[in-house]
């Protein structure tokens, strides 16, 4: 399992019925490509985030596949509408079978 995928998020605390909100996501990850050698010459395992999902109160939001080629600590910024009170939820998952997940509450005004 990998050592990293610490999950830092920020979202409004609250917002309008209606509003649109800019959520923004990063995860300290290193993202070995599996192709890189130790320094006894072992190659160091695969570990990268594949993919990346945010859920809104159970609903989809958001869901991006990742690919080996993406940089260390993936980042995210993107907007999304509130439509009520509820619960943000956001999944990262790891090549080695790691799962990251934040969840952030927001209330309407």
């Amino acid at each position: 399992m990998s050592r990293s995928g610490k999950p830092r998020v920020k979202v409004p605390k609250s917002a309008v019925v209606g509003e649109t909100i800019t959520i923004k996501t990063l995860i300290k990850h290193k993202m070995e490509s599996g192709q890189r050698r130790d320094g006894d010459g072992n190659i160091v395992p695969r570990s990268i985030i594949n993919r990346f999902v945010a859920d809104f109160n159970g609903q989809n939001i958001i869901d991006v596949k990742l690919e080996p080629s993406i940089s260390t600590n993936p980042y995210f910024a993107f907007d999304a509408i509130v439509p009520e009170a509820g619960e943000f939820v956001f999944t990262w998952y790891d090549d080695d079978g790691s799962v990251y997940e934040k969840k952030k509450k927001i209330k309407v005004e």
